[in-house]
């Protein structure tokens, strides 16, 4: 048996049509689904009841195409019986509430200004004795969260500075400049993981299974030294988000940012401490196999919660201390089916990375690293505060960030 997302059985087909199935809009027709193309907007291929598509690959090599893996990911999970492959007929993909999903975008840009003035009342603001005035922190990270939402640019996002001062969300619009200089500060760094923190609060009745992954956010800088010695042309220097999000909402209650080499598994720990101790019932984390390791195990143990993470195919059960490890070793290996059950919640953490990129973009536009690392941070609470909103709409939730 394989799983989605992460065993070497699965062929370059089967991971393509994943990424379609989670990625893409398929659509059912009376005899068949419609798939779109990943290489053209414009271009949508039909797969029938009995999987065979219409695309240039399943005619020609006769073959199971991406889009029909697509359309199988999309229906149903695969087993592997001693008859052979069998498919099971259970959805996998949770019917979305277009009503309440329709008043949230209606709302969206208004009600995240007042949830983001709202968010930012615990802040403390520092203390000055002399010197010039400073600029309000409350009123600099207001602005900067709002033009990371915007994703507009410096300049034209002052415009917005001016209607958020108009409606009294802030006293006066400072100077597009100031808050490209703000995202300097090290200080701001602490204070954007607290309020990606106070901003997942609201769902903490709502989530209690949770999923631990990481993906690269490109910057607009170059790496020299392998342009230079390996004469590979400019090269983008990426960050990478550590992130711990919740199955059912995408809401993100724990991160880490690194460089773009910064190594997974040592990362889930602390995730997965901040997420408990910021209040959150933890009864399951699912991981793909780079976390798989006894101290993680542990870890999901020690807050309460059974840890789903697959095994390297050179894994055995030797517990070198730790009988969870055993325990789970011999789980996995005789219990698959009911495994991959929980273990295929983790995709959901890669819809959350989608969901970031796809609304508030791949690219972070600030030159310095830790510029670089505070617009990341401010990505992350505008993406806590637009989930909010939506599950405001359709669970009936208060947007109350317990200030």
């Amino acid at each position: 048996m394989w799983f989605y997302g992460g065993e070497e059985k699965m062929n370059m087909r089967q991971q393509k049509g994943f990424e379609i199935a989670k990625t893409a809009q398929i659509v059912e027709k009376p005899n068949g689904w419609v798939v779109p193309s990943q290489t053209s907007r414009k271009t949508s291929y039909f797969v029938n009841e009995q999987f065979e598509c219409n695309c240039p690959d399943s005619t020609f090599h006769k073959t199971t195409c991406k889009h029909a893996f697509a359309v199988r990911y999309y229906l149903s999970v695969e087993k592997d019986t001693p008859n052979g492959i069998n498919t099971e007929k259970v959805r996998i993909t949770y019917k979305q509430a277009w009503k309440a999903y329709t008043q949230a975008q209606n709302v969206e840009v208004n009600l995240f200004d007042k949830l983001l003035s709202d968010l930012l009342n615990s802040v403390e603001e520092p203390a000055q004795e002399m010197g010039r005035p400073r600029l309000s922190m409350k009123k600099q990270l207001f602005c900067a969260i709002q033009k990371v939402y915007s994703q507009l640019s410096s300049r034209r996002a002052y415009s917005l500075f001016k209607n958020a001062e108009a409606r009294q969300l802030i006293d006066n619009a400072p100077n597009y400049n100031a808050i490209n200089k703000f995202l300097n500060h090290e200080e701001l760094t602490a204070i954007l993981h607290q309020l990606v923190s106070l901003s997942a609060q609201p769902l903490k009745a709502v989530d209690t299974e949770f999923a631990v992954d990481s993906s690269g956010f490109r910057t607009t800088s170059f790496n020299e030294y392998a342009n230079s010695k390996y004469k590979l042309g400019k090269a983008h220097r990426w960050v990478k988000a550590h992130i711990c999000t919740g199955v059912k909402t995408n809401i993100i209650t724990a991160v880490e940012i690194t460089g773009e080499n910064g190594a997974d598994s040592p990362l889930f720990t602390p995730l997965v401490k901040t997420t408990h101790e910021n209040g959150f019932t933890m009864s399951e984390v699912s991981a793909d196999k780079a976390y798989s390791s006894r101290e993680n195990i542990k870890t999901v143990n020690e807050v309460g919660g059974m840890a789903y993470i697959p095994f390297r195919s050179n894994a055995t059960g030797n517990s070198r201390g730790s009988y969870l490890w055993t325990k789970m070793f011999h789980y996995f290996q005789y219990n698959q089916e009911e495994f991959s059950k929980h273990y295929h919640k983790r995709s959901n953490v890669e819809t959350t990375f989608f969901m970031i990129k796809r609304k508030f973009g791949d690219t972070l536009k600030s030159k310095n690293p830790k510029a670089q690392e505070n617009e990341l941070l401010c990505k992350i609470i505008a993406h806590n505060i637009v989930v909010v909103i939506h599950e405001m709409h359709e669970l009936g939730i208060e947007g109350n960030f317990g200030n």
